[in-house]
């Protein structure tokens, strides 16, 4: 729902690729995949740069381009920055890359597929020779939650591919986001026949998944995502015993080198090649993340890599407004 009824509206144009990338998922997703397009008023694309959102755990890009009550969606946010003259005209691409686990770390997996491979290679091979827009320079990813983790880490694994990136909240600091997250997943698995096979099928089975149900599955695509096992049901293992609950410290290790605080130590130059790098995280953000966003300005500080970093009074939802700030950011700069 546009805030201001009188600005130049773009448009918004579906696409859907057909994935080689992500078809070694154990998972059974679909590789047909649904890309949402937005192309500014006045342009065709040409030239222009382009963005690339990665949507939060339980969403999918077309989710951002859906009608919003209340408040606007992503196209109709770009569309007022871009009249107001906040931001430099700008693609944005909306791919879909929910899974059957509920949501995407927009990493490459055997169990969930290599999605990173799908981002950086089909999804820009295909809206860049479809419009003429981005290339060398010209590409930028953001995301919150999930997306500002993928956000984080395609900047730190593929600077050569991403200009700028916009990371909200974002996961990082993984010793404090799973402290209890193991705990209650387990819980969760007991109730519903004590195995990962046995919860996941109660799980689609049910007419209305409990809210805690919800958050196990996500702790299971982590596993699927960091540490997974080709000959486990779905490719999920946990890194704790499934009776005792204790952390297995070499299953530990795997997760933990997909922490971006332990990746930035060894790729913190290929940030410094980034035209921008945006990070915020909200003060009271419920998942800890607050902490691990702190943690990350730190280090891009001593490391010397130039970056914005901002703390704001809210928690981890319902914070798509924080893109007014971080849009203009990547769009401005990637013009130049």
């Amino acid at each position: 729902m546009h805030k201001s009824h009188t600005c130049p509206k773009g448009r918004v144009v579906q696409h859907w690729i057909d994935s080689k990338a992500v078809a070694n998922n154990m998972l059974g997703d679909p590789t047909l995949r649904r890309v949402d397009v937005y192309i500014p008023a006045g342009h065709d694309g040409s030239g222009l740069p382009l963005l690339v959102d990665v949507v939060g755990f339980t969403g999918g890009g077309p989710y951002h381009t859906a009608w919003k009550n209340f408040g606007e969606n992503v196209p109709e946010r770009a569309d007022r920055l871009i009249a107001s003259g906040e931001m430099a005209p700008c693609m944005i691409a909306f791919p879909d890359c929910f899974t059957r686990l509920g949501g995407n770390q927009y990493v490459n997996s055997i169990a969930m597929g290599n999605w990173a491979d799908f981002l950086t290679t089909e999804l820009l091979d295909f809206v860049e020779g479809t419009y003429g827009c981005g290339g060398a320079g010209k590409r930028g990813i953001f995301g919150k939650s999930s997306g500002g983790y993928g956000a984080m880490m395609h900047a730190l694994m593929h600077p050569d591919i991403w200009s700028a990136a916009a990371c909200h909240s974002g996961d990082m600091g993984f010793d404090l986001m799973f402290a209890t997250d193991f705990a209650l997943t387990l819980r969760r698995l007991a109730k519903h026949g004590g195995t990962i096979e046995s919860f996941i099928t109660a799980f689609e089975a049910a007419q209305k998944p409990a809210g805690d149900d919800i958050n196990a599955l996500m702790v299971l695509a982590m596993a699927a995502t960091y540490d997974p096992d080709p000959d486990a049901y779905l490719g999920i293992r946990l890194p704790v015993t499934m009776d005792t609950c204790e952390l297995d410290p070499v299953a530990w290790k795997r997760w933990m080198k997909w922490d971006p605080l332990e990746l930035v130590e060894t790729r913190s130059e290929g940030l410094k090649t980034m035209k921008a790098l945006f990070i915020d995280c909200g003060d009271v953000d419920q998942y800890n993340l607050l902490y691990g966003a702190r943690r990350m300005h730190k280090r891009l500080t001593a490391l010397g890599v130039d970056h914005i970093y901002q703390e704001f009074p809210d928690d981890h939802s319902s914070v798509d407004y924080r893109m007014d700030i971080s849009l203009p950011i990547l769009a401005n700069a990637l013009a130049k």
